[in-house]
């Protein structure tokens, strides 16, 4: 092979190696930040573990579709956020929260936890257990689409976001939705039923914070 033909060749499969690795090394998205809303708990139940469906002391289940959410907290290099704590509060089936300024009519669920405070593993994996929230009326005629609300305290950032859910309708004229970025970050993924229940749903996020 002429040197000069040898020489191109290796230039440019060194300058596709370096596209590669830029590539490989590129930051992820950063989860958008979502407001904390006017629902924060201020009143929550002692039972505050990963299954918000059940109550303890209470042999009931609550009302509405189980979902169960799980993924990984992750800073934008990719890197797992070990240990990092998530803060979780939403309606209940029928778009109401347990929290003393809800005067929404809709009635409260006596089974369903509400809020819980859970630690992602050693890998930044979490998971919870739940039903998916009812949208509930704003004023003005409009509606808020379905969400979850999370706060995710890493290691040295706290992020506050909400979890929404693919191909609902109300997603596109929420007061909150339309206006994050990228919205990708905040969509929860449809994983379909879970295998053994085919009544409860699952639901894949990660959350991706600017460092662990």
């Amino acid at each position: 092979m002429p040197i000069d033909d040898f020489n191109r060749r290796t230039i440019l499969a060194a300058g596709l190696g370096a596209i590669a690795a830029r590539a490989a090394a590129a930051p992820l998205d950063l989860t958008a930040r979502q407001d904390l809303g006017p629902f924060y708990p201020v009143i929550r139940p002692l039972d505050q573990d990963a299954d918000l469906t059940r109550v303890s002391g209470r042999r009931g289940v609550a009302n509405g579709q189980r979902i169960i959410i799980s993924g990984r907290v992750l800073d934008h290099a990719g890197r797992a956020v070990p240990h990092a704590a998530l803060d979780i509060w939403q309606a209940n089936s029928h778009g109401r929260y347990a929290h003393p300024g809800d005067t929404h009519d809709a009635p409260l669920d006596p089974n369903f936890q509400g809020s819980a405070k859970i630690v992602a593993d050693a890998a930044g994996r979490y998971r919870f257990v739940t039903i998916k929230p009812g949208a509930y009326p704003i004023g003005g005629g409009l509606q808020r689409t379905p969400h979850i609300h999370v706060d995710v305290m890493g290691r040295s950032q706290r992020l506050t976001t909400q979890i929404y859910f693919p191909g609902e309708p109300l997603n596109a004229t929420d007061i909150l939705f339309p206006h994050a970025s990228p919205q990708a970050s905040v969509i929860a993924r449809a994983l379909g039923a879970v295998p053994g229940a085919a009544e409860t749903l699952a639901f894949g996020w990660d959350v991706v914070l600017m460092t662990g």
